[in-house]
């Protein structure tokens, strides 16, 4: 990766929307040189995905907690079991397997304080070997950002 397909990731980052064209005239170069430097990077798995950034209100989803997990056992088959039911919950949009005192940490949005309630009695804690849970509630995001730094 040169400093051209860096600069190209930025611009896509920022809006994945940009044109061929429009891209080109960013970066100096033809339409069919941006083109093969985005296939490239999409081959090569610098680009996974282009997706759509919802606003959590527009869809009831503003709502945000932090939920740190302790299973009661880190053992493999509680590992692999814990982290294969937390895949299919639609609440939980981030899943993190950490080092230090707590496993996991699990960014849940949903509608309000009662939907999360009825998510952890009906969902989470449904499934086994969860130790214990602590959540925390966002008050106000100071900064959320998909950027990657290059």
């Amino acid at each position: 990766m040169d400093a051209t397909d860096k600069q190209l990731l930025n611009f896509l980052q920022e809006n994945a929307k940009l044109t061929t064209k429009a891209l080109s005239v960013k970066l100096g170069l033809s339409p069919t040189a941006v083109y093969e430097r985005i296939r490239r990077l999409e081959r090569t798995g610098f680009i996974s995905r282009y997706v759509a950034l919802l606003d959590p209100g527009k869809v009831h989803r503003n709502f945000r907690v932090f939920c740190q997990v302790k299973l009661n056992q880190h053992i493999k088959p509680h590992v692999l079991s814990f982290e294969k039911e937390v895949q299919k919950l639609d609440e939980v949009v981030t899943a993190h397997h950490l080092g230090g005192e707590f496993d996991y940490l699990l960014e849940i949005c949903v509608r309000d304080m009662q939907e999360y309630r009825e998510f952890m009695v009906a969902k989470l804690t449904a499934i086994p070997y969860i130790g214990s849970t602590q959540s925390s509630f966002v008050i106000n995001t100071v900064k959320h950002t998909t950027r990657l730094p290059l």
